[in-house]
């Protein structure tokens, strides 16, 4: 009995040494707490959208046929249907429960946001104006899409998964097994998608050079920057208690809707969708963008 108390002791001891020293992946997992949303009005679904503060003259364009509203809900009467492929003008730049105010063909309204991209813009939450490395870490985010979660590594193909590579993992991380030779968590995935190091710039070669433990302090590649002002290929990342996830920003707002690129969990796997993020979470940014 004093020898198996003993031997856990010093298992716990060793843990907690390895956790300190930033060994361990500290990406925690299933990141249940923070569900991607769903998409659904009355009328056609799609999978994007709009999100955010949108600045007003903005040009939208509608992916379906979608309800313009007396106000910002799917309780308030029908104006009129905007038809797929039509341009609208936003006259307000925050939305209302996901509907923004816009004017179409002389009539002004509301339109849920999940229906519409954006045709002409200088808002916030586009994607116009990156620089060339930003785009490069949209980009990789995009080729991570439908690659497996695997615990304490990246490395994935630019051209996306097939059946053959896209990999599996079964179990609760960090208790999870994967099979297969590709796939990222949620770390794995970020230093990649930002090529830190710099010698990290080879998204099919095996690496994972830091953890949530890392990215949630300001270094000489990151530092921290407000939610507010968070810009596509900005990461938002929180690190707590042994646990941690961290994700790669898109567009949306950095304190509300936002679309995001993750490596979200041994069940879900590396992903994209609208989702929140709880406010244990900090902006980042790469140092240079």
């Amino acid at each position: 009995m004093k020898t198996h108390a003993r031997r856990l002791s010093l298992s716990i001891a060793a843990a907690a040494i390895a956790l300190g020293m930033g060994m361990l992946p500290a990406c925690s997992g299933d990141d249940s707490s923070e569900e991607l949303i769903g998409a659904n009005e009355d009328l056609g679904s799609t999978s994007e959208g709009v999100a955010g503060t949108i600045a007003v003259g903005t040009t939208l364009k509608s992916t379906t046929d979608v309800n313009l509203r007396n106000g910002p809900g799917t309780t308030y009467s029908v104006l009129h249907v905007v038809p797929t492929g039509a341009k609208v003008t936003v006259e307000a730049a925050d939305p209302k429960n996901g509907f923004y105010k816009i004017k179409h063909d002389g009539t002004v309204g509301w339109s849920s946001g999940k229906y519409y991209t954006t045709v002409s813009s200088g808002g916030s939450g586009g994607t116009s104006d990156l620089s060339t490395a930003q785009q490069g870490a949209i980009n990789r985010g995009k080729s991570v899409k439908g690659f497996s979660y695997w615990w304490g590594h990246g490395r994935w193909k630019a051209d996306g998964p097939t059946s053959s590579t896209k990999g599996s993992c079964s179990g609760s991380c960090p208790s999870c097994s994967h099979s297969g030779s590709y796939g990222a968590d949620c770390s794995g995935f970020v230093a990649k998608a930002w090529k830190v190091p710099s010698s990290n710039d080879d998204i099919s070669v095996d690496s994972h050079p830091y953890g949530t433990i890392h990215f949630v302090k300001d270094s000489s590649n990151w530092k921290t920057v407000s939610r507010s002002n968070v810009k596509p290929a900005d990461a938002l990342v929180y690190n707590s208690g042994g646990a941690g996830h961290i994700i790669l920003f898109e567009k949306g707002d950095g304190w509300g809707s936002m679309y995001a690129y993750e490596c979200k969990g041994c069940s879900a796997g590396c992903v994209y969708g609208l989702r929140t993020a709880s406010s244990s979470y900090k902006a980042i940014r790469r140092a240079g963008w």
